[in-house]
């Protein structure tokens, strides 16, 4: 999902035609909170997610992080709130050399009661590395996991790779049973979550793209989920995930469009600082754009002030580079862009012919700021046509090089905690998600270096070295660096995660208050 944000590959799935599942809320048997019988856990949960399903809830998509957020899946770690792994299905590990890790096991069961053992763990990793496309966060490694006994895994990589806990807290690459794999784990056939997973939540249906039913998984090895279950509507509009809230036929919406807030009120709007940029990606390898000079003159054109006070009202600050105020230490390391070519005069700019700038409607700001981009283009010089679409029907093209200009939202931090992987996924050469085909040996060079590096003081000034050629290509025009809003009503509903790196939305405490 832009992301959830898009950013995993995604397959389009025509709209299922069935209707909506009908939530199964019960009311509290005595009053709201501070009432006496029944307290307000004992209902389920109503959620409104922005993205609907586009590769049937398969973890190697972003899917996975939907299915994190809903709390289903997990992996050997999970990441603290500063980013660092933390203990999820490992309770421990330690590097052995510079290649190789060893991970000790916890005692668990998956939701179909088989147990969680190394097996398991190597299997799922397997699935992961075999898959195609590959997930996102292993574009820059590869790993391969032994079992070291029942209750040990031996993850090596080609690579020294510093990040790797952070990696494997990553929801593609969550450990599910084997009864996921129609396969066995193979990496050439679907993986079915349902049922197979290892959270608090259990998957135990999904109705398309427009709903699905969570379960309590009473046999979770943690704190056992307070709600007993969750119900989930895909609602690809912002203004109708906003307006079940405000009529209370959902708990909790996620990503509320700006243009809501003010409507809804402090009490049902929680803002929170994100690691996320949007950001203008240029097509580098074909058309208008594949001439650097014209890429400057795009870049000249984009008044990102204007965007963030009038687009995002004031509630985005304006893009200094590819990494924001979410990543704290960029702002010092940054420097200033390299190699950038010299912009297009206004002349030249008329002879091109029309370019395609394209953005998608999951997240309400994204077609709008896209207007506002074409006007400026077009005053500039440029023939803008816009392609506004879902963004499940349009990644692909958007991989593809189909467009010549992409508006994007992207989470920098989502893969590792780190946006080494970010920067690998998008921007190298062999890059799986390079929306602006960009392939440039000084931010291959970077990548590779930081990717080497221990040390995270020097990892992040290799980092920045890449952000700085990244610029200087005009590969991406940084925009806005956005603020999430999430919606529930803070005198009902309790334990919702407002988490800068989108992992996070539903927990085993969340429940109505």
């Amino acid at each position: 999902m832009p992301s959830t944000s898009p950013g995993h590959r995604r397959v389009a799935l025509p709209l299922a035609a069935a209707a909506l599942l009908v939530p199964a809320a019960t009311a509290c048997s005595s009053g709201g909170p501070g009432g006496s019988g029944a307290s307000g856990g004992d209902q389920r949960l109503k959620v409104a997610m922005a993205f609907p399903p586009a590769q049937a809830m398969s973890p190697y998509g972003d899917d996975a992080v939907t299915l994190s957020r809903l709390a289903v899946v997990e992996g050997l770690t999970g990441l603290d709130k500063n980013g660092d792994a933390k203990p999820a299905l490992a309770t421990a590990w330690k590097r052995d050399g510079d290649l190789a890790w060893e991970f000790t096991l916890r005692k668990a069961a998956f939701q179909d009661g088989t147990q969680v053992d190394a097996v398991a763990v190597v299997r799922s990793l397997a699935a992961a590395q075999k898959a195609s496309p590959k997930p996102r966060v292993l574009s820059d490694t590869t790993l391969t996991a032994t079992a070291e006994g029942a209750g040990t895994v031996r993850v090596t990589t080609k690579a020294a790779d510093p990040l790797l806990p952070q990696r494997l807290a990553n929801p593609s690459l969550a450990v599910l049973s084997a009864a996921a794999y129609t396969d066995n784990g193979k990496g050439n056939g679907k993986v079915d979550p349902a049922g197979h997973a290892t959270g608090p939540f259990t998957l135990a249906k999904v109705n398309g793209a427009v709903s699905a039913t969570l379960e309590r998984n009473d046999t979770y090895w943690g704190t056992k989920a307070k709600a007993p279950g969750i119900d989930v509507k895909f609602v690809a509009d912002g203004t109708a995930r906003a307006n079940a809230l405000r009529t209370k036929d959902v708990d909790i919406a996620e990503y509320v469009p700006i243009s809501q807030a003010a409507l809804l009120g402090d009490n049902l709007v929680h803002e929170f600082p994100t690691a996320r940029t949007s950001g203008l990606s240029l097509n580098t390898e074909r058309g208008v754009f594949a001439d650097p000079a014209l890429r400057a003159a795009a870049r000249e054109a984009i008044d990102t002030k204007a965007l963030a006070t009038g687009v995002y009202e004031g509630r985005a600050d304006t893009a200094q580079g590819l990494l924001g105020p979410g990543v704290p230490w960029a702002a010092e390391l940054r420097t200033a862009p390299t190699g950038r070519a010299k912009a297009a005069t206004p002349a030249e700019v008329a002879k091109t012919k029309e370019i395609v700038l394209a953005t998608y409607t999951n997240r309400p700001e994204l077609p709008e700021a896209a207007t506002v981009v074409q006007q400026q283009l077009e005053k500039r010089g440029f023939t803008v046509k816009q392609v506004v679409r879902d963004y499940a029907q349009m990644e692909a093209d958007a991989l593809g090089g189909k467009f010549d200009a992409f508006l994007q939202a992207r989470n920098t931090l989502l893969d590792t905690a780190d946006p080494l992987s970010y920067l690998a996924s998008d921007f190298t050469c062999d890059g799986s998600f390079n929306i602006s085909q960009l392939c440039a040996k000084p931010v291959d060079t970077a990548v590779a270096k930081a990717a080497s590096l221990a040390d995270t003081d020097a990892r992040h000034r290799a980092e920045m070295t890449a952000e700085a050629a990244i610029l200087g290509a005009d590969a991406l025009v940084p925009l806005v660096h956005e603020r999430f809003i999430q919606g529930y009503d803070d005198a009902r509903v309790e334990g919702v995660a407002l988490d800068p790196m989108e992992r996070t939305l539903i927990t085993a405490d969340t429940h109505i208050g």
